[in-house]
């Protein structure tokens, strides 16, 4: 069996590297045009779950590199006030680096750079889908848009939030705008840079509950202990100048209708200003870090969901990842449902390949449990990022976030509902 993946993303190049090993022969596609191309300096947060099911895809080797580009992992996760202080906070334990029950923090372009090594030779950069077709003989064309043609047995749209595979697909899928606006950006961890945050902002994750709905995330990421490592240039000689630098990030969104200006098509410079503005009444150490972030660090980001799919009649073209099911990031579950995406695709069609199940038979069984519980990380993660909230309206919203608040520190204060309150957070990130 053949499989064709378009895309080299997170999601891609995880099943590609679970069936590769598995014998199965892979072509990735990948429509950047060198593997090099800057996909993002920022944060992705893989949950505890979503490292088990990278660790099932990918090589043992591959693996302890991962771990090793990975921040130290956060202690906490905090919920603020947008002057500081604390309504909320989970004690995520100090996991060591290399334990799978961590939270890891990787940067996006180094994670994508980890993936792609051993795939050297099977990933083809500079082809964008054109579209795809259907042979006599079963099998599928790609037809990219250099003109060049590629035909497998199978193939997987792994493309990304505006997925070329999905649009011929499914033609029915829909993505819907939320209405937020967000843009963030990042800072080098200096002296002066540390002193504005606490001790449990600095060791943890935080996120900022303010009035009209607005909020904001903080998040602190330390390599000290890749650098440090001496068995790390002994080993991968090559990716000594990639590891990345400490640095705190930041990130601020809100409802369209309550900001005074659209942040798109705005500069750097007119970003900082913005986001200046909207922090205008909280703590002067929140807007001390916006002030000092370099303009070119900073940038918007476009919040939309996927509208979730009823299921469709399956074949031999599957989907995964944000291809089939973006979501906002208001729970930080999009890689870590993508990565669970490539572990259960990849073993179903392993499955197929060794004759322990018809080919169309295997997919739809990914696909009939991947529509499960993307679904319910779709919604929940709309959920806290949707304009149309009451939390962004200026009376109701007043009252639902001084309730809201009060619920959290009842929490907070209460060990019980403390553990069944994470134990739901980290659900919607794969965790059972």
């Amino acid at each position: 069996m053949k499989v064709l993946i378009i895309g080299a993303g997170t999601g891609g190049l995880a099943l590609a590297h679970l069936l590769k090993q598995a014998g199965v022969c892979i072509a990735v596609y990948e429509r950047d045009i060198a593997p090099n191309a800057d996909t993002g300096g920022y944060r992705v947060g893989i949950s505890p779950a979503g490292s088990r099911a990278l660790k099932a895809c990918i090589p043992n080797e591959l693996y302890d590199l991962y771990l090793t580009t990975c921040a130290r992992s956060p202690c906490y996760f905090n919920m603020l006030t947008e002057q500081l202080g604390e309504v909320l906070s989970f004690d995520i334990g100090d996991a060591a680096a290399n334990t799978l029950d961590g939270e890891k923090n990787v940067v996006r372009k180094t994670l994508r750079r980890v993936l792609l090594r051993g795939l050297e030779d099977n990933v083809s950069f500079g082809k964008a889908l054109q579209g795809y077709g259907r042979n006599a003989d079963g099998s599928v064309t790609a037809c990219f848009q250099d003109g060049s043609l590629a035909t497998g047995d199978v193939l997987v749209g792994a493309d990304g939030t505006n997925s070329a595979v999905r649009r011929q697909y499914l033609p029915e899928a829909r993505l819907e705008d939320t209405g937020i606006v967000s843009l963030g950006g990042k800072i080098p961890m200096t002296v002066e840079a540390k002193s504005l945050l606490s001790d449990k902002m600095l060791k943890g994750m935080s996120m900022i509950m303010a009035p009209m709905g607005f909020g904001a995330i903080i998040h602190s990421l330390e390599f000290a202990d890749s650098r440090s490592n001496p068995d790390f240039a002994a080993r991968w000689p090559d990716f000594v100048e990639a590891l990345d630098e400490d640095s705190i990030g930041w990130g601020i969104w809100g409802a369209r209708q309550n900001c005074p200006r659209d942040t798109a098509g705005l500069s750097g410079e007119q970003l900082r200003e913005l986001g200046l503005e909207l922090a205008r009444d909280w703590h002067p150490h929140l807007r001390a870090l916006i002030r000092m972030t370099e303009p070119a660090t900073i940038h918007d980001v476009k919040v939309r969901t996927s509208v979730p799919l009823k299921p469709w009649t399956s074949s031999n073209v599957t989907l995964l990842g944000d291809a089939v099911h973006t979501m906002t990031p208001g729970r930080g579950a999009g890689a870590n449902t993508a990565l669970r995406d490539a572990a259960l695709l990849g073993h179903m069609l392993v499955e197929a390949d060794r004759g322990q199940k018809p080919l169309v038979e295997a997919i739809h069984a990914y696909e009939a449990e991947m529509l499960r519980y993307s679904t319910e990380a779709v919604l929940e993660s709309k959920r806290h990022m949707d304009a149309s909230d009451p939390a962004h309206r200026p009376i109701v919203g007043t009252v639902q976030l001084a309730a809201m608040r009060g619920v959290m520190r009842i929490i907070n204060a209460t060990p019980v509902l403390k553990r069944r309150a994470f134990r739901q957070m980290m659900r919607v990130r794969g965790e059972n």
